[in-house]
Formats: structure tokens, sequence, C-alpha cells
């Protein structure tokens, strides 16, 4: 038989957690920080979509044709990969038709053009101390942080990455600096409920 055994909140279990302070206390403080860091991602992606969304609505421009096709070619690469990935065979050769990604692929080619030119406009680019201060938080939440940070450190395409969602905050703190904003209340189980 198995049963659930739930151990009990005392300081051997925050021990066994590796919280540097172990006591309850400092196991509620560890987990306080941590869901705070959390709601504060979780929040900044809701405004980052929202902000996006609003750009691509309010974005009226000719898109390129070449740029279209190219977002295409990667998107149906991407789910040739994710068929390979899940064992279907022959996925490289996978009848899969431009329309399928056509909306969304336009989409990315509309915002990726709003946003290269408002970072472009505005000088909105990732700045050193931004990129170092979004990947110490990032680590702020692994028990050896300096690992982490010197794994992103250690590879350009993490690094750009990281650059990548800089700039889209920046882009989306710009945004919202211009916009009528409305504050809404969120329940936290509901913003824990977004992907």
């Amino acid at each position: 038989l198995e049963a659930a055994h739930l151990p009990e909140v005392n300081e051997a279990l925050a021990k066994s957690l590796g919280i540097a302070d172990a006591t309850v206390e400092g196991l509620r403080a560890d987990i306080k920080k941590n869901l705070e860091r959390e709601v504060k991602f979780r929040v900044l992606a809701r405004n980052k979509n929202a902000v996006m969304d609003a750009l691509v609505a309010k974005a009226e421009l000719d898109l390129p044709k070449s740029s279209i096709q190219a977002e295409l070619d990667r998107m149906i690469e991407a789910a040739r990969a994710d068929l390979k990935q899940r064992g279907v065979k022959d996925a490289d050769k996978a009848p899969i038709p431009d329309d399928i990604f056509r909306p969304q692929a336009e989409k990315r080619v509309r915002l990726g053009l709003v946003v290269a030119e408002l970072v472009r406009s505005n000088e909105l680019q990732a700045k050193p101390d931004q990129l170092k201060a979004h990947i110490e938080e990032l680590a702020a939440s692994y028990e050896k942080p300096q690992d982490v940070v010197r794994w992103y450190l250690s590879d350009n395409r993490r690094m750009a990455e990281v650059e990548a969602v800089v700039i889209e905050n920046n882009v989306t703190d710009f945004v919202l600096s211009k916009a009528k904003v409305t504050e809404k209340s969120v329940s936290f189980d509901e913003l824990m409920a977004q992907n």
C-alpha cells in the first residue's frame, strides 16, 4: 500500500530543503520570497502580453512577403521538429500547409517590425546593467545563484534570449508610460492559473 505522508513543518524540514536559516520562520520567509518573485513575473507577463497585443492591433503597415514567408518556414520547421520529438515517422517530410500558421506568422512579423522601430526610435536597447539585473533575478531562486549566472553568461544564445526579454520589458514599460492605464485587481488563483 502507498499513502501520502506529508512531513512535519519544523526545523528538520527547513534544513532538508537547504534553507539558509534552518528554522520554520526561515522556511516561511523563503516561500514568501519565491511567491512574491513568481507573482511579479506573472504580472509582468500579463502586462507585456496586453502591450504587445495592443501594438499589433494598432499597427497599420504593409508586411514584407519575404519576412512572412521566412517566419512561416521557421514555424513549419518547428512543428516538424516537435512531431519528430514525439516519435512521428518521417516528420521532417510531413506536409504542413502554410495557411495553418499564416495569421500567427503575420502577427509575429507585424509585432517584430513595430517593436524594432520603437526600440530604435526611443533607444530602448538592453543596457548591460539591465541584462545583469535580469540574470541575477532569474538566478536568485536557485541554490547556487552564481552557477546560474555563469551558465547564462557562458552562452551567446542564452544571452540573446535574456536580451530579447529585457528589450520586451523596456518596450512594455515605455508603452505603459505613454498609455492610459487602468489598474485591475486579480486574485492570486487567477494570476497563477495563467500560463
